[in-house]
């Protein structure tokens, strides 16, 4: 009869609820692949963006003028050369493969990193030191999910960074004026470099599909 069918069938959804443990698990778990990991560093890349703006005024703030003036710009000096400069031509850039591009940014942030944290140590307050110490663990995180994508990209990790501007011999500013124009280009191209990140990793995400979720069954003892 009906009543006997529904009955039976709700005996069996018991006795298979209470005998769970002992069935194959049933995992639903997503699978973070390039498209994620593509995702996670673009957000990334505009959170830097954004912390850098309020990072920038405080610290060129510190330095007093004529840095903290807006329409300071002088001429790149040589001493400057050792930061790395993301001034290249757009359609050279572009003309980059991927693998050359996350590279060059895993490189170039890894460099300037170090520069940061011998920042970090020289300034005179604490609240900057501490604002300065966020962003660096900030941009240590963007440097690990650089390396992140090339990997699940199927890319090589290039060569370590370059030694920190602190080692020994490394040549130190001749007057505090020169010190601050270090300072001031480095943050200019820290801020060159995210924006043009954030667009490198706004086109890669279109080139390669999200993640997908699947659902994977695992037999133990079968």
């Amino acid at each position: 009869s009906p009543t006997g069918d529904s009955w039976g069938i709700f005996t069996f959804l018991c006795a298979a609820l209470c005998n769970l443990p002992a069935l194959p698990a049933l995992n639903c778990s997503e699978e973070l692949g390039a498209g994620q990991s593509i995702q996670q560093t673009y957000d990334l890349t505009r959170y830097l963006e954004h912390q850098l703006r309020t990072l920038a005024g405080t610290y060129l703030n510190y330095l007093g003028p004529p840095f903290n003036e807006p329409d300071f710009n002088p001429p790149r000096l040589a001493r400057a050369e050792r930061v790395p400069s993301a001034t290249v031509d757009l359609d050279l850039w572009r003309g980059l493969t991927d693998n050359a591009r996350l590279a060059a940014n895993y490189r170039a942030y890894s460099r300037l990193l170090c520069y940061l944290r011998v920042l970090d140590g020289q300034v005179g307050t604490a609240e900057l030191r501490h604002r300065l110490a966020h962003f660096c663990a900030s941009l240590q995180g963007l440097v690990l999910s650089i390396g992140g994508v090339m990997s699940s990209l199927g890319y090589p990790l290039p060569a370590g960074p370059a030694a920190p501007p602190a080692s020994p011999g490394a040549p130190a500013a001749p007057n505090d004026f020169l010190k601050k124009m270090d300072d001031f280009w480095l943050l200019k191209e820290l801020q060159t470099w995210l924006w043009r990140s954030a667009k490198d990793f706004n086109r890669l995400k279109k080139k390669v599909p999200p993640a997908v979720v699947t659902l994977r069954l695992e037999a133990r003892g079968f």
